[in-house]
């Protein structure tokens, strides 16, 4: 790997170099390659320990000490009910919420946690509430990894999460859902099942912001690239571990990629639409932009950012690795214009509970 860094930054030709190496800094590219090789070589039972809450959440404090921040205008709290777990962050507990985003963590299903994103969604409050929401809220759900558990149970957890936000905010019109890359599969799920539901009002959120989305769970179009740090081999390992033995690829609920009836998919889309927005050097990308396309054929509106050069889940990257403010929040900030866009902050809220 060393070998690898120092001939391709100074002695390659720049147009003989990655895409990524040529916009990375010298510690960015450093960073991605250990990544690289710990999610081809390194057993997915480590990196759940390393993104699991007793690692990640003093790792947090760590760094606002750091940044000799000891208090937070932003309130978070842990969310344990039966059947659900989360954390709830927002400015005021006391006061009802303007806009809610609901958040699934990415990690191949088989580690992360919303602790190791807990800067991350944080930074996404400030900025909200910087941009003129008077009290924007975010629930980040805490679901069962692999091998705990296998397809549906994480569907099933996060229509419970979906149902934890609707009892605050009985506008489903004010809810965001989001997620990065298997935590965005689980959002692509969660809205085909919402879609399908009999009996009742179907209740979609009002927006999705999707990161780096892990659309079809085994594809063929998934393929190495020389910058991203995801490898095939190991998303299909993890994706079959997903699926389990009852589960199939060609199933939509599972794998929402495989999906192509345009007709259930414009049923499943928020009335304010999509927002998808991820690396266009990353792994997952060929897969993205067959699922846009197919969503603007079923009349929804879509609105897509492919970062040039760039990698899976930049916008998570560049929060931990960005030189600089304005880069480490560069992805945040379209999530919050495209929000601020689709469900600006001055509209009349009706039907909002206070938490």
């Amino acid at each position: 790997m060393p070998y690898e860094l120092i001939t391709e930054r100074y002695f390659t030709h720049p147009t003989g170099r990655s895409p990524f190496s040529r916009r990375a800094t010298l510690f960015q590219d450093i960073v991605i390659r250990c990544v690289r090789y710990a999610f081809a070589r390194i057993p997915a039972m480590i990196g759940k320990v390393f993104f699991s809450k007793p690692v990640a959440l003093p790792f947090f404090f760590f760094r606002k000490l750091r940044h000799f921040i000891i208090r937070s205008p932003i309130h978070w709290h842990e969310v344990k009910r039966p059947g659900l777990q989360g954390i709830w962050i927002t400015c005021d507990n006391d006061a009802p919420p303007d806009v809610v985003v609901y958040y699934c963590h990415g990690g191949g299903f088989s580690m992360g946690s919303s602790y190791f994103y807990l800067e991350f969604l944080l930074a996404w409050v400030s900025i909200l509430k910087e941009q003129g929401y008077k009290n924007p809220a975010l629930f980040a759900l805490e679901y069962t990894l692999v091998p705990e558990a296998t397809f549906p149970h994480q569907v099933h957890e996060a229509r419970t999460g979906y149902e934890y936000v609707l009892s605050i905010v009985d506008d489903p019109s004010r809810i965001v859902v989001g997620g990065d890359s298997a935590g965005a599969t689980l959002m692509l799920s969660l809205l085909l099942c919402i879609s399908e539901l009999e009996g009742g009002e179907v209740k979609l959120p009002g927006l999705a912001t999707l990161i780096s989305p892990w659309t079809t769970i085994i594809s063929e179009d998934n393929k190495d690239t020389p910058s991203d740090y995801l490898s095939k081999d190991s998303l299909h390992l993890y994706g079959s571990q997903y699926l389990g033995n009852a589960a199939s690829n060609e199933d939509p609920v599972a794998s929402p990629g495989k999906c192509t009836d345009l007709e259930w998919w414009k049923r499943a889309s928020p009335a304010c639409g999509w927002y998808f927005i991820y690396g266009a050097e990353e792994v997952f990308a060929p897969e993205a932009r067959k699922l846009t396309g197919m969503l603007r054929k079923a009349g929804a509106e879509v609105e897509v950012h492919e970062e040039p050069g760039w990698i899976h889940a930049w916008p998570v990257v560049k929060l931990f690795l960005g030189n600089g403010q304005e880069e480490r929040q560069s992805g945040l900030r379209r999530l919050v214009g495209i929000i601020k866009a689709r469900l600006p902050p001055d509209q009349e809220k009706n039907g909002v509970k206070v938490h």
